[in-house]
């Protein structure tokens, strides 16, 4: 099979840590490059990925001259005070590549993004206060560099205005849940923004620029839990002369901080669905209980719950009472009060435990693709091979109309796969919604990912399936029942009515046709 070479132009956001230096090199270099190796000796003590920000400001140009001299402004004083060229600015970008950091400006005017892009810094940060700065972000972007926009002030539709600006320039980006207020108050950081974020932008690194009390260890442990995946603090190095303000960290406060960021990693665990360790499993079967035979059973015959009780403790290699079913074949001879292994032949699945058992899944994989349903649908379990191959051949279908036009969804679980086929009368597209599709068009294969649409015109022989578990839609002309010619004339073979189980009401587990009886 084909395979894309790697893009090594796509920025990794992930797991970025950002250590603000802002003005705290207090117009030194010396100072600036202090900070910049406690910060650099911390990231590889903890194993992270960082990155120093630095803030560029064309003074000259960027105070207007009158105000040059005003304490009115309180940043004022402060930017003349704290004042580096280009060539001292270089110096510590140096500083920083020499100590294995990446580097990161916030340019407050388009000549520091000339300087920016002379300096070849690596990573652009749109400050909170510049991110209506529309002449400013509009230049930051003809930089063709990785871009952090910190949200800080903005409503949703304000920053719904700068994501859609910054896909249409194809500027590689992420945004950062920020509170400008510095230091933040507790009432204030409204975390749940993280959340809302990454559901409205999906595919957009969500960070979080931190201004609380710099001994607070615990607002970025919730912000992780919330999806945060960028962490950027203020940072300094206190001296006898230079005294922090009170949202930036020492040294040991970052390291508190990172090492919290780390618990909540540990806490929180990996993405998807846990694993169950061996310890939990043992522990959980130290309070189970076991089956034990009732009477006397004899080898061959069908056990009946009649037959057995439940009762603690489970011994090892015991059924335990949670995989008993009706049904069960004796394989050796069983006393009173014996307990039955936990290996004896299971009874064949009936078409009850097939049926309810795609419905749950069908229903589970909606909910996590936060896909809603009404109550006026009809559903249909497809399977071509039978309902005992449903496993690995067909597909759950909702059919939500049947007009002149039709509309589906089409639910796959993991390793199922839909035959090779084609339809005289209908023209259909899918629509992926969630996972990963499989899918040959005329012998060619195709992969399509959320957000991809196939057309399959009619007379097109075409099957799909998943290896993940996929949801997707299908638009089509009218949909007609007998309308599905198959490659593999076996499935032709087998009666459409055997091929399909169709539920009236799939939340009261109702069917019109299965068979047999649920009950």
């Amino acid at each position: 099979m084909a395979t894309f070479p790697p893009d090594n132009h796509i920025f990794d956001f992930e797991n970025l840590f950002v250590f603000e230096m802002a003005n705290n090199h207090q117009g030194s270099v010396e100072h600036g490059k202090l900070i910049i190796r406690e910060m650099a000796a911390l990231a590889r003590e903890k194993g992270i990925r960082a990155a120093v920000k630095l803030q560029f400001r064309d003074l000259d140009t960027f105070i207007h001259p009158d105000f040059k001299g005003s304490t009115e402004n309180k940043h004022i004083p402060r930017f003349l005070s704290t004042r580096l060229s280009a060539d001292q600015f270089k110096e510590l970008l140096d500083e920083t590549r020499a100590q294995g950091l990446l580097t990161m400006v916030t340019p407050f005017d388009e000549p520091s993004v000339d300087l920016i892009e002379k300096l070849d810094v690596d990573i652009v940060k749109i400050g909170s206060c510049s991110a209506h700065d529309w002449p400013l972000i509009a230049r930051a972007a003809e930089a063709g560099k990785p871009m952090i926009v910190s949200t800080g002030g903005l409503r949703m539709v304000e920053i719904d205005r700068i994501v859609s600006f910054l896909e249409h320039r194809a500027v590689q980006f992420a945004l950062m849940h920020c509170v400008a207020i510095y230091p933040t108050p507790e009432e204030k950081f409204h975390l749940n923004q993280i959340e809302v974020m990454k559901k409205r932008y999906p595919g957009v690194t969500i960070g979080f620029s931190t201004h609380e009390d710099p001994s607070d260890t615990t607002i970025v442990g919730l912000a992780y839990a919330k999806g945060a995946r960028i962490f950027e603090k203020h940072v300094g190095v206190a001296t006898d002369t230079i005294k922090l303000n009170a949202y930036s960290a020492t040294p040991a406060q970052v390291r508190a901080w990172v090492d919290a960021q780390k618990h909540a990693v540990a806490l929180c665990g990996h993405e998807g669905e846990r694993e169950i360790s061996d310890k939990e499993k043992e522990d959980l079967r130290s309070l189970m209980r076991g089956v034990w035979a009732k009477r006397e059973i004899r080898a061959g015959e069908v056990i009946k719950r009649e037959d057995i009780y439940f009762a603690f403790p489970l011994q090892q290699d015991q059924m335990r009472s949670g995989r008993f079913q009706e049904g069960y074949i004796a394989a050796q001879d069983y006393g009173v009060n014996e307990a039955l292994p936990a290996k004896v032949e299971p009874p064949r699945p009936t078409k009850k435990d097939i049926v309810y058992g795609s419905i749950r899944t069908a229903k589970g994989m909606l909910n996590n693709a936060q896909i809603h349903i009404g109550h006026e649908f009809a559903v249909e379990l497809s399977h071509h091979y039978g309902l005992s191959q449903f496993e690995q051949y067909g597909c759950t279908i909702i059919e939500c109309f049947n007009r002149e036009y039709a509309k589906k969804l089409i639910i796959q679980t993991p390793g199922q796969w839909n035959p090779t086929h084609y339809h005289k009368q209908k023209d259909e597209t899918f629509y992926v919604l969630s996972g990963i599709l499989l899918a040959e068009i005329e012998g060619r294969k195709k992969i399509l990912y959320p957000g991809d649409t196939l057309w399959v015109p009619r007379g097109t022989w075409h099957a799909f399936g998943t290896e993940t578990g996929a949801v997707l839609e299908e638009i089509s002309t009218t949909a007609v029942g007998s309308d599905s010619f198959y490659i593999d004339r076996a499935v032709s073979k087998i009666p459409r009515d055997e091929r399909k189980t169709r539920l009236v009401n799939w939340g009261r587990h109702q069917f019109d046709h299965l068979g047999e009886n649920l009950d």
